[in-house]
């Protein structure tokens, strides 16, 4: 039986499951025989066979030790991990010192991901037989496994050890090098990442996985046309081989950098000719479903991200796509399933989590608060504080209250007054792109009380558009003069904003408000702009103000019958809502320009603002803030303005108050 022996040995399952059944022809009862058949079909996708056969020989030989070695490897092959972790305790109990008994033993705990106790029996093994090639691919494996547990903790320095150890066995190790650089990226290890995919260019075809990894490493340190520039070139090589999965994977990496770099027409002209030749398969489905994202064509991005859910109800980009379309359309509810649902297929995958947790934070309670302190080249000074707070008690409904107090003096005229304001109220949002808000309360001064209100209506009614239509009554309350006059205002006003695809926008804002003392205001502010940089924002522009006012009463308050301001702006940010624990974010804006009031000369005009934070914890940040201009306000012209102040956010919470738990899928 030489002859079938190496068959098995060499992994030839299909001769030597022929081989063996000719000599059960002739010898039917031959143990060893029927024990390498049932070994040749057990390999060769025939378990449950395999698992018949050799149930019947242990029937037969009951205390036959390597018969036992094999039965219990059938359960493997079955996939019966459970019945074979206690078979195989049984084994070593019966020979403590049998190498297969605990390589297979090692091998059933790892498929359990009992994983430290794998290890220790695969050590156990390799003490048996020292450099036991078997035993180190079993060891190997059981690193991987141990390390993809760790990652699903979000604990990264054991998975990278036991990687680096399985490095140490198997030098340049292909698979092993590419779950380090996924780690690398996951614990945004970015340069070790890039050295690591670096290590894996050993041949033609690994030279192009590595190349659409270092893209990928690229865009996630927001270097993106270097991503399409290292895309580009592994496009170029991928030309040379034959390997198809390869050449898709390195064609959907090419996509992406195009939308990277929001090269949309060239994105869409190449996914029109993938979806061609890949009719309805998920990965191209997906890169189109990106790039309508991208160009915030969110309902066609849905309907692609059903159809690869379709599909493949387990697909990781179906269902956390989906999650984040549904957010970008105000579903927010629909969007929580989604991202469960990754969750069941995905356990604590980390993009999932920080999802569900960002969604969440939009609507936990929380307060903001400045202080500040100001003062003009009028002489007049000011010390505030206001808090705002907003209670979440659904994903729809939620409550708000504002509390300010304000002390202004003018050191000349000796005059000074103090103003509180005080304020409740609540949102709904009565459709998915649509929120109402509405605060009543009153302000009152040391000698009178007036009813205020701020009602609006937040809106996107078209792609790429943001509109804000409100009311508000306040008092004005800029100086102690001011303060005096109980002037009421009521503002009606709106807001609108369009983006585009290619980095221009338009902000418009119009207020039409009546006074108490018989006059009233137009102004309209509108802005153009465009975004040089996506991270951190770098945009510039250019900014006209128009003011006109009924009646004029410069005695009293800054009111020209006409007023033209126009200034070119810089604005460099780094959002705080992008911004992550132990981390600063900042805004400075410069601008200037000129001013023209009534028929006066043109003058020229400043303007400085700035903020500089620290993100302290998840629940809690802070900044410190300034503000520097010269553009006629509400009371003067031809004055200097300064302040300058710090300012608190903190969650009240740390979840929010509403429940939303993976069962409720």
């Amino acid at each position: 039986m030489k002859e079938g022996f190496t068959y098995l040995e060499t992994g030839q399952y299909a001769q030597a499951e022929t081989f063996f059944s000719n000599i059960l022809k002739e010898y039917p009862d031959n143990k060893t025989a029927r024990l390498c058949y049932g070994r040749a079909i057990g390999l060769n996708g025939k378990e449950d066979a395999a698992m018949v056969l050799f149930t019947n020989l242990l029937a037969d030989y009951p205390n036959d030790f390597e018969i036992k070695l094999n039965y219990a490897e059938a359960m493997l092959w079955n996939k019966n991990f459970t019945d074979a972790k206690g078979y195989y305790e049984g084994l070593i109990e019966e020979e403590s010192e049998s190498f297969p008994a605990l390589l297979g033993y090692a091998n059933t705990l790892s498929n359990l991901k009992i994983y430290d106790q794998a290890l220790a029996n695969v050590n156990r093994a390799l003490e048996v037989s020292p450099g036991n090639p078997n035993a180190l691919v079993s060891k190997k494996y059981i690193h991987l496994g141990y390390a993809n547990q760790y990652v699903q903790k979000q604990d990264y320095e054991p998975a990278i050890s036991y990687l680096k150890t399985n490095l140490e066995l198997f030098e340049g190790d292909r698979e092993t090098l590419l779950n380090l650089a996924n780690v690398y990226i996951i614990a945004n290890q970015l340069s070790n990442a890039q050295d690591t995919y670096k290590q894996l260019a050993t041949n033609q075809k690994d030279s192009i996985t590595a190349l659409n990894g270092l893209s990928l490493v690229s865009h996630l340190g927001h270097k993106e046309k270097k991503a399409l520039t290292i895309s580009k070139q592994a496009r170029t090589k991928a030309t040379k081989v034959a390997d198809t999965l390869l050449k898709n994977q390195t064609e959907e990496r090419y996509v992406q950098a195009l939308i990277w770099n929001k090269q949309f027409k060239d994105a869409k002209s190449t996914i029109d000719s993938l979806i061609e030749v890949h009719p309805n398969e998920n990965w191209v489905l997906a890169l189109r479903a990106t790039l309508n994202i991208y160009k915030s064509n969110f309902k066609e991005s849905l309907v692609d991200y059903r159809a690869i859910l379709e599909n493949d109800s387990t697909s990781f980009d179906g269902n956390l796509g989906k999650a984040n379309v549904l957010k970008a359309l105000g579903l927010n509810n629909d969007a929580y399933t989604a991202a469960f649902k990754t969750l069941d297929f995905y356990d604590n995958q980390k993009d999932a989590v920080n999802f569900i947790n960002n969604l969440g934070k939009n609507f936990t309670p929380y307060a903001d608060t400045k202080a500040s302190y100001s003062f003009d080249n009028g002489d007049n000074q000011a010390y505030a504080i206001q808090t705002h707070i907003e209670v979440p008690f659904s994903l729809k409904f939620k409550l708000m209250g504002q509390y300010g107090y304000r002390t202004t003096e003018n050191k000349i005229t000796g005059n000074k007054a103090n103003g509180q304001n005080a304020l409740i109220g609540a949102g709904y949002q009565i459709a998915p792109r649509i929120l109402a808000e509405g605060m009543f309360g009153v302000t009152s001064t040391d000698t009178y009380t007036r009813f205020v209100t701020d009602l609006v209506f937040k809106m996107k009614p078209l792609k790429l558009q943001v509109l804000d239509v409100g009311y508000k009554r306040e008092l004005q309350s800029f100086n102690a003069d001011l303060l005096q006059r109980e002037i009421i205002q009521n503002h009606y006003y709106l807001n609108h904003n369009i983006s585009t695809n290619f980095n221009l926008g338009w902000f418009t804002q119009y207020y039409y408000t009546s006074q108490n003392d018989d006059n009233s205001r137009h102004l309209i502010f509108t802005s153009l702009y465009y975004n040089l940089l996506s991270r951190p924002s770098l945009k510039t522009g250019l900014n006209y103000q128009y003011i006109t006012f009924k009646n004029q009463v410069p005695s009293i308050y800054f009111s020209p019958e006409k007023f033209n301001a126009a200034e070119v702006f810089v604005n460099l940010i780094k959002d705080e809502a992008i911004s992550k624990q132990n981390e600063f974010y900042y805004e400075l804006t410069a601008a200037a320009g000129y001013q023209f009031i009534e028929d006066d000369p043109k003058q020229g005009t400043y303007r400085l603002q700035g903020k500089f934070g620290y993100v302290l914890s998840n629940r809690l940040l802070a900044n410190v803030y300034g503000i520097h201009s010269n553009i006629a306000s509400a009371t003067a012209a031809g004055f200097t303005y300064t302040e300058f102040g710090l300012r608190v956010k903190w969650y009240l919470t740390k979840q929010p108050l509403y429940t939303k738990k993976k069962e409720q899928n």
